[in-house]
């Protein structure tokens, strides 16, 4: 299912905008609302490397501020081949591509609606609106 960003939920766009800001690959969302699970969506994503992983973290918590948000809990950051960043609501999960293949997480949630996100300019308005 490919939606538009601006039709998520708060604080789902600004996290998908500060990710694709920071060029990261293959930006899904997992809508876990109907499937039990501790959270109601995950944000995936990927860098192609752990500086790149970094960036993104760093992005996300960048923007997640200017809306008086913020991750409660952070994991990975120094490693970086899987940085997990908990907002409530919203699991923020960014691999390395290695890293991403080797727990797919998407197919660990098959159950759940799995929302595409189009690559920043693709299938989206001009101007990102």
């Amino acid at each position: 299912m490919t939606t538009d960003v601006l039709d998520l939920p708060e604080p789902l766009p600004q996290i998908i905008d500060a990710m694709e800001d920071k060029k990261a690959l293959d930006v899904v969302v997992l809508d876990l609302r109907h499937s039990g699970a501790f959270t109601d969506y995950f944000v995936v994503g990927s860098g192609r490397s752990t500086r790149q992983v970094q960036a993104i973290a760093d992005a996300v918590g960048k923007r997640l501020r200017t809306i008086d948000a913020r991750p409660t809990h952070v994991e990975g950051y120094d490693h970086a081949e899987w940085v997990l960043m908990d907002c409530f609501d919203v699991i923020v999960h960014i691999f390395t591509r290695d890293t991403r293949e080797l727990y797919d997480l998407e197919r660990l949630w098959g159950s759940a609606t799995r929302i595409e996100i189009p690559a920043a300019g693709e299938d989206r308005p001009a101007g990102g609106e």
